[in-house]
């Protein structure tokens, strides 16, 4: 199962790419202005893109979980997005975009020892 470390460097542009988006939809421009996130428009293809990606990185990890190689870096990606989910959930709007950074340098992190671990096994 270690071609499931090839997608590393996808899910790593993806990780970067969802950090860009926070910014630009939580942003302190956002803030200052003071509109809700949520009015803010966003085609229907982004949106669409951006939902597939996430789901697609979801049964990533869970196959990653299943396979001997990786598995705790899988297992830390699952916990930090679970518990990154649960502190946004209960978070003021000033904070979402604090905890999206923080979770995603973490994301980024585990990423970045996948691409060890693919490297050292190949």
């Amino acid at each position: 199962m270690r071609w499931l470390l090839t997608f590393v460097p996808l899910f790593f542009a993806f990780e970067l790419a969802q950090l860009v988006l926070c910014e630009r939809y939580l942003g302190l421009k956002q803030m200052a202005t003071g509109r809700d996130p949520r009015s803010l428009p966003m085609s229907e293809r982004l949106a669409f893109a951006w939902t597939s990606a996430l789901f697609l990185y979801w049964i990533w990890i869970g196959l990653l979980l299943g396979s001997p190689v990786g598995r705790l870096q899988a297992l830390a990606l699952f916990l930090i997005s679970l518990g990154g989910f649960l502190f946004r959930r209960n978070a003021p709007a000033r904070w979402v975009l604090v905890i999206l950074t923080f979770e995603g340098a973490l994301r980024i992190g585990m990423l970045v020892s996948l691409a060890g671990v693919f490297l050292r096994t190949a």
